[in-house]
């Protein structure tokens, strides 16, 4: 599976830091939407309840799935990236529930059975993957009322549909690049509503007051009956 995306992902895994052992309210698990500690909606954007499945894809080292599967959820993680699995693995080795694939987030989609009851991805694969192939699958794969919901930075003015991301590789080596999708809420509203999503929205959470930076987009839309595009 080492293609040129998975080197790259091992490769940005290795400069990411695994997930603070406490959050500011000292819980030892939580949901994070944003780039940002302790700042942002919760895991109850997902209308999830215990014994309900779900399914992240491109969950990195684990944090989000492993507290829907501390909650009583049936959580799985797909991620492309051997190193961050690895580093999940190690993280959360006593966590019940939750269930880690080293797959393409199509891929895994297109080989699974199971019907998840709630589909999400921060800063993950939803960013990293054509809307055009992805939003149709999950009708094979999320129930009709099912939740999928994604957040990720907001695109640059002007700078719209498949972008470039560059990801360094240290000295002397070419960075590595992978593809991204960047819209505006709006565009990603529509694009939702097109593809059969009903309950869409799509809005930029401000960043926490204390911070210049960017805030983070979050979009979420309900499965409806009836597949556009």
């Amino acid at each position: 599976m080492a293609d040129a995306r998975s080197t790259a992902w091992d490769t940005y895994s290795q400069g990411k830091p695994q997930r603070r052992k406490t959050n500011a309210k000292g819980e030892t698990t939580w949901f994070n939407w944003t780039q940002y500690p302790d700042h942002g909606p919760q895991a109850d954007l997902l209308g999830l309840g215990p014994g309900d499945s779900v399914l992240d894809l491109g969950c990195g080292s684990g944090g989000n799935a492993a507290h829907l599967a501390t909650l009583g959820m049936k959580a799985v993680g797909v991620d492309l990236s051997a190193r961050q699995l690895d580093k999940a693995r190690e993280r959360w080795p006593g966590v019940s529930g939750m269930e880690l694939h080293q797959a393409d987030a199509l891929g895994y989609l297109g080989d699974t059975s199971t019907i998840f009851d709630a589909v999400y991805s921060v800063f993950g694969a939803a960013w990293f993957t054509d809307p055009g192939l992805l939003l149709p699958i999950l009708h094979t794969n999320l129930k009709p009322g099912g939740v999928f919901a994604f957040s990720q930075r907001p695109p640059v003015d002007g700078c719209y549909g498949c972008q470039a991301s560059y990801i360094p590789r240290g000295p002397g080596a070419d960075p590595a690049v992978v593809k991204r999708w960047d819209y505006e809420p709006d565009a990603w509203a529509l694009m939702l509503k097109d593809y059969g999503y009903v309950d869409v929205s799509a809005s930029v959470i401000a960043p926490p007051p204390e911070t210049r930076s960017t805030g983070t987009l979050v979009v979420r839309g309900v499965l409806g009956g009836v597949q556009g595009g």
